[in-house]
């Protein structure tokens, strides 16, 4: 596992994270802590976040424009989503199978200490009925 230094930049954008529902871009993100008096700049926001994200402290997912978003989630263990494209609504997806196929595939080549990333996304019903 990553670890990384508990800084003060670090500690910012894990409490901004904590307290907004949803993903963020890093740009959202750092113009909400300027907003409220943090002294950071966009390209260290970027990179705790990157620290976060390979220590697995935060979940990552891509939108169709290939921009990142950020979110602190609630669940510890690895989990894939299912993103609305239009609304940006987000399910946590349990896909047990889908852990069962990579340990398989993983074994078959003899591969240890596998990682995989699964980016879902859809329209949700609620846009579907506009």
């Amino acid at each position: 596992m990553v670890t990384t230094r508990n800084t003060t930049q670090r500690r910012e954008v894990i409490a901004t994270l904590g307290r907004v529902q949803g993903f963020l871009s890093a740009q959202e993100l750092h113009a909400l802590i300027v907003r409220d008096g943090g002294r950071i700049s966009l390209a260290t926001v970027y990179a705790q976040l990157k620290r976060l994200a390979d220590a697995h402290e935060v979940d990552v997912i891509m939108t169709d424009r290939g921009e990142s978003l950020f979110r602190r989630c609630g669940v510890d263990a690895h989990h894939h989503h299912l993103a609305c494209r239009q609304c940006g609504a987000i399910v946590e997806v349990d896909t047990p199978e889908l852990e069962q196929w990579s340990n398989e595939i993983a074994a078959r080549f003899k591969y240890s200490d596998v990682r995989h990333v699964l980016e879902l996304s859809g329209v949700c019903p609620s846009c579907r009925s506009t």
